[in-house]
């Protein structure tokens, strides 16, 4: 492995290889007590990361009251503390240290250590007829709990491969022993024995934005501990001593934080990796440099460094940092190889192979991902010194999949042991994002590739140890991993073992479950809404599941969770809250309505806007001090309520509006339903640049006459954030398509005219060519030639229009500027006649105090069919009518008139 406790030998890296490989053998049982298979009502104890070999035995220890710990000259500090905590924490309340068993007892003994740290273990795993650690890769260990010939109580013996080997058995100890506050509790036999699949396996915090606090770090330090993770890079990207100023020494106060650091992982058995960023502004072939770069490496090693790392990621190598670079290796991707090869060789050389146990030298490449051949590469791999570690992000940035064969090519085209650096759950591209949910989408068997794994985590430190559970959980046993299993563990942990808070804390994380590494989100409230639409799901069901989702932030708010989690989600915890309130009065509006109770139904749904804005107005401040509005059920929460306004619309009769379409990522929560909101400030924002093939468009919810199509692309301070090239499309079906026009090209706004009687469902705007910038939609506008004209008066007020009165949206209402004069009438015209039965006239609640008649145009000539009544008037119309336009004609007197929306069936 890449790490070692004993400081004065240096690891070598072949040796380390060869120690991953290795196979444990299997346990091996004699004469003595036997060792059953789990009951049928009883299955063996949960421990985290899942053992490799986990057995239970049909024998059982007691926890006594007073208990032997039996140690040797050399058991592990760390190991000791923690059993004799497990053991207090079970219950014992004496506990007596000794280098030797007791002859005869009725107490429990414990024996720390494995044969290198305490003698005594060897026997007394013998006597428990089980092998010890001979044989395991390293940090490897034996568990065994159970009772040999002549014991009282039972013993329990934690035999590591080695020291780590050792504290890693009394982490999972720490799971089996139960928690009671009196002694005399009762546990089964137990054997487990256990190793890692992976040598290094942990966490780089090596994000953008506001890096962890102290008190956070030195937390997560005893999580890694505590979930067999056994390395954490410091590499913050906003630490300017790392980058910006990476010359510069550290004031004392802050090296002193890290030298706490570096002690508290020690205590932890994680190795403390300092990764220094000198890319932007270093002079590879500089004396000075180098020089400046071991200095600052120096420092750290003072204070207990062992592992460096020099990343010279997201920086140019086509612009030197000096003439002098230039000079001595020319121009382009593999001078650039060249070069980093040549400063990191001088690290190498002069720094890390002349401090007796320094670690091998780690370094991300500026190619840092996908493994095409480039000349960059060439040279990285052939002038770097093979012992350094190449840290690569696999086939992208953020990596969906990871696998064995992508592996292989990486460590061929670096020609150097790979340790990963995956981007996942770090949300510093997507900052209104939580990534919650587990870790997915790496192949079992990529630990026999790599040298190791390491997480980059979100912004958020506590909200990250969700998807760290899992990251620990694959990086130890990939081959038994479970991604649901382990993200249950994950919450449950989380929820302190309480049934109330694991559910609420579920139903918050269901809602930010979603990443670049899993599209699916929601994937329990989503089952949930699409039985509900497909009609298996009743509406009593899915309103619980929202009130669930309205009432979880508070559970969690209420203590049953780590303060530090409650201040990481907490606008998140809002919005959830918000939007748990919006679904309820949706579910409850549909109801209504299906029930005929359109009144009811039209309260609730003028409700809805200022109920879905409140769940979309909560924001997270970023290290600048930007509000990036947060993001909660992306992809589920704005589809349903979609269809909650287009089910209603066609319980009214009305057309459903249009939905926006896309297949590209969303940067920051400027989701695709901005293009279609009317309002040209707020816009779609994609996550990167739109390849050829990929589109944006709207659906129309059905085959519809075709008007003018406007696409308004670009934004301020982002003008060319628009497809550069491309062709606006409509279809059908959604599979074949017809263009609308020819290609367009070096505009951000298009419009295209549509031949008379064309019809279609679809419409997009797709790319005909890749580009490197982003994409904006603030608006997709699909003209409807065969919509309603409105005329008449009163004028309508600023900011309103007559047209709304009946443009298929309710919630943007007409609102007149004044009272109606005598003979005033608004009046809604249809291009042709239409069988007409009823007449529908929504108003506000609170706007009801206009009066009107309504009328019918019928062969010319205008026929009253009723007055207005209420927030809701639906007007039966003589049988066999067919009309032109309906009116309503104002009372002389009458208030100001507002009208939502007039709906003739």
């Amino acid at each position: 492995m890449f790490r070692t406790k004993h400081r004065s030998r240096r690891t070598s890296l072949t040796a380390v290889l060869a120690a991953a490989a290795l196979a444990a053998a299997p346990l091996v049982f004699g004469s003595g007590p036997a060792v059953a298979g789990p009951r049928p009502d009883e299955g063996p104890p949960v421990i985290t990361p899942t053992p490799h070999t986990e057995q239970q035995r049909t024998d059982q220890i007691t926890l006594t009251p007073s208990v032997t710990l039996v140690t040797g000259a050399t058991s592990d500090p760390a190991a000791v503390r923690l059993t004799t905590a497990a053991l207090q924490a079970a219950g014992v309340r004496h506990i007596t240290t000794s280098r030797q068993a007791p002859a005869t007892s009725g107490q429990l003994t414990v024996y720390v250590g494995g044969p290198a740290e305490n003698p005594a273990s060897a026997p007394a795993l013998a006597a428990l007829h089980t092998d010890g650690p001979a044989g395991l890769a390293a940090e490897g260990y034996v568990l065994a709990l159970g009772r040999a010939h002549g014991d009282g109580a039972g013993r329990i013996v934690l035999s590591g491969a080695d020291a780590t080997g050792t504290y890693y058995a009394a982490q999972s100890l720490r799971q089996v022993l139960p928690h009671r506050g009196s002694p005399g509790a009762t546990v089964r036999g137990l054997a487990v024995r256990d190793w890692p699949a992976t040598p290094v396996r942990g966490v780089i915090e090596g994000f953008y934005g506001t890096p962890w606090s102290h008190a956070a770090r030195l937390d997560q330090l005893d999580y890694y501990g505590a979930h067999k993770m056994n390395i954490y890079v410091y590499s913050p990207k906003d630490d300017p001593y790392l980058r910006a100023k990476w010359r510069d020494a550290y004031p004392a106060e802050q090296l002193g934080q890290i030298k706490e650091l570096v002690d508290r992982a020690r205590a932890n058995h994680v190795e403390f990796t300092y990764a220094l960023s000198p890319g932007l502004s270093v002079c590879y072939s500089s004396d000075a440099d180098l020089q400046a770069l071991t200095d600052k490496f120096r420092t750290l090693w003072d204070i207990g460094v062992r592992q460096f790392a020099v990343p010279l990621d997201d920086i140019s190598y086509t612009a030197w940092n000096c003439d002098a670079d230039k000079a001595k290796w020319g121009t382009g991707g593999g001078a650039a190889g060249q070069a980093q090869a040549y400063l990191l060789n001088r690290v190498n050389q002069r720094f890390i192979k002349t401090h007796d146990g320094a670690l091998p030298l780690q370094m991300v490449p500026t190619e840092y991902y996908n493994t095409a051949s480039s000349p960059y590469k060439t040279a990285l791999s052939g002038q770097l010194d093979k012992d350094v570690l190449v840290e690569w992000t696999g086939e992208g940035v953020v990596a969906p999949t990871m696998t064995v064969e992508q592996a292989k090519r990486a460590r061929a085209v670096f020609g150097h042991p790979i340790l990963t650096w995956d981007n996942y759950p770090v949300n510093d591209y997507a900052t209104g994002r939580l990534f919650l949910g587990p870790f997915v989408g790496r192949e079992k068997g990529l630990a026999e590739q790599l040298a190791g794994i390491t997480a980059n985590p979100m912004i958020q430190p506590y909200a990250s140890k969700l998807a760290l559970h899992t990251v620990a959980d694959y990086t130890w046993n990939d081959s038994a991993y479970d991604p649901d299993a382990s993200y249950t563990r994950a919450v449950r942990e989380a929820a302190g073992g309480n049934a109330e808070v694991e559910r609420a804390l579920r139903t918050f994380t269901d809602v930010n479950h979603s990443s670049p590494l899993n599209s699916t989100e929601a994937p329990e409230l989503s089952a949930l809404v699409q039985g509900f639409w497909a009609g298996s799901v009743p509406a009593s069901r899915l309103t619980a599941a929202f009130t669930a989702l309205r009432d979880a932030p508070a559970t969690i708010r209420g203590g049953g969770v780590e303060q530090g989690f409650v201040d990481d989600a907490g606008p998140w915890l809002d919005s959830a809250q918000a939007w748990g309130v919006a679904g309820i009065a949706a579910t409850r509006m549909l109801a209504q309505q299906r029930a005929g109770h359109t009144a009811a139904a039209w309260t609730l749904r003028q409700q809805l806007p200022g109920l879905v804005a409140e769940a979309k107005s909560f924001r997270y401040t970023d290290l600048n001090g930007n509000k990036v509005p947060v993001v909660v059920g992306e992809g589920v929460l704005d589809p349903f309520f979609a269809k909650v306004r287009d089910t209603s619309n066609a319980l009214l009769g009305l057309a459903p509006q249009p939905t926006a379409t896309t297949g590209l990522p969303v940067y920051n929560g400027n989701t695709a339903d901005r293009m279609t909101d009317g309002d040209d400030s707020t816009y779609f924002w994609s996550s990167r640049s739109p390849q050829v093939g990929e589109s944006v468009g709207v659906d129309l919810g059905g085959e519809r006459k075709l008007g003018a199509v406007t696409v308004a692309m670009g934004k301020p301070g982002s003008t060319e954030d628009y497809l550069h090239r491309g062709v606006l499309e409509y279809s059908s079906d959604g599979s074949t398509w017809h263009a609308l026009g020819t290609e367009f090209t070096g505009k951000a706004t298009w419009t295209a005219d549509v031949p008379s009687g064309t019809t279609a469902r679809y419409v997009r705007a797709r790319a005909t060519a890749g580009q490197e910038n982003w994409l904006v939609v603030r608006e997709f506008t699909v003209a409807r030639p065969d919509r309603p004209t409105v005329g008449g008066g009163p004028a309508a007020a600023d900011g309103s229009s007559l047209a709304a009165a009946a443009d298929g949206v309710p919630e943007n209402p007409y609102r007149a500027a004044a009272a109606p004069a005598s003979g005033d009438a608004l009046t809604v015209t249809w291009p042709a006649p239409r069988d007409v039965t009823s007449v529908t006239v929504l108003r506000p609640d609170d706007a009801t105090a206009s009066r009107a008649d309504v009328q019918l145009r019928i062969d010319g000539t205008w026929q009253a069919i009723g007055p207005l009544d209420g927030p809701v008037t639906i007007l039966r119309a003589p049988a066999g009518t067919h009309a032109d336009a309906v009116r309503l004609a104002w009372n002389d007197g009458s208030a100001t008139p507002v009208v939502s929306e007039v709906i003739v069936r």
